[in-house]
């Protein structure tokens, strides 16, 4: 009990302030989320990704089955989310708002930061490595369900090549595995957006919850909570056994699908008109939820 009480105080909660902090004083202030949410995601996010990933020296065929172990345990999430939605008799729109849910773990803002306060800082450069496969994962699979949903989708593909975070890995892993060296005048601006990237967004969020209060529980919330929240990251434990991983490596990925659903899901749920009102909900309940749910998968990692 007393390792519960401790995680919960010295990790969750100095997250979770942050997000409250945006939440009570976004009104008053009249602060709007897109502004901080389009500079994080446009130019911290990307500085983040490099510092952590740059010097982190990752192998490039230890990255590959990293990449490969997260991107698996989240299309078996989807698979089985596709399928429970079916079992339950739900339409399509329903089905694809359950595979978003799914696999739309916040691995940036909310699980970076968590992961950072738990595991140590050689963690963060396994967890934003993760941060980067999912985001790509999890908008292919997103729009893929929506496009599914409606009978197609266009523009996917120029999206997902205009993601700053692609045009961030990328020379970060040929930094990391040469002995290329950045210049001090890049590294220490560099560092300094990298280190405001996590209480940006995390504020940010708390802007988002404030802008998209919409709460209305039923079974099918309760259901779509559980998948995102307990079956995603028991798929990861069961997933990491044949990747050999070491133990920051699968912690880290345990974790990080163990985070409650992002606000992206919303916001392509919004923009493909796949229930977005459920989904909104799922987003806002997995999160409180998630001060329950992570502190036990913590205890046991």
């Amino acid at each position: 009990m007393n390792d519960i009480f401790t995680i919960f105080l010295n990790v969750i909660m100095p997250v979770f302030g942050i997000v409250l902090l945006g939440y009570l004083l976004g009104g008053r202030l009249a602060l709007q989320a897109q502004t901080l949410t389009r500079a994080a995601y446009y130019v911290f996010v990307p500085a983040f990704i490099f510092q952590a990933i740059s010097g982190s020296r990752i192998p490039l065929d230890h990255a590959a089955k990293m990449t490969c172990f997260i991107i698996v345990t989240h299309l078996l999430a989807a698979l089985a989310a596709g399928s429970i939605g079916r079992l339950l008799g739900h339409t399509r729109e329903m089905i694809a708002a359950f595979i978003m849910v799914a696999v739309s773990g916040n691995v940036g803002n909310y699980g970076l930061a968590m992961i950072r306060f738990r595991l140590g800082e050689d963690a963060v450069a396994p967890a934003t490595l993760y941060y980067v496969a999912l985001s790509i994962a999890i908008f292919v699979i997103c729009v893929g369900a929506a496009g599914w949903a409606h009978g197609g989708s266009r523009g996917a593909l120029g999206r997902l090549l205009k993601t700053p975070a692609i045009w961030a890995v990328v020379p970060a892993l040929i930094v990391s595995n040469s002995d290329f060296a950045v210049p001090l005048m890049l590294t220490r601006m560099i560092g300094l957006l990298a280190d405001a990237m996590i209480p940006v967004m995390l504020f940010s969020l708390g802007l988002q919850l404030l802008e998209q209060r919409q709460i209305k529980l039923s079974r099918n919330v309760f259901a779509a909570s559980a998948l995102r929240l307990l079956l995603a990251p028991a798929i990861a434990c069961v997933v990491a056994i044949p990747f050999a991983l070491s133990h920051l490596e699968y912690a880290s990925g345990v974790l990080q699908s163990a985070m409650p659903t992002a606000i992206m899901a919303a916001i392509i749920a919004k923009e493909h008109n796949i229930v977005p009102h459920f989904v909104t909900t799922v987003v806002l309940f997995t999160i409180l939820a998630s001060l329950v749910t992570l502190p036990l998968f913590m205890i046991f990692l």
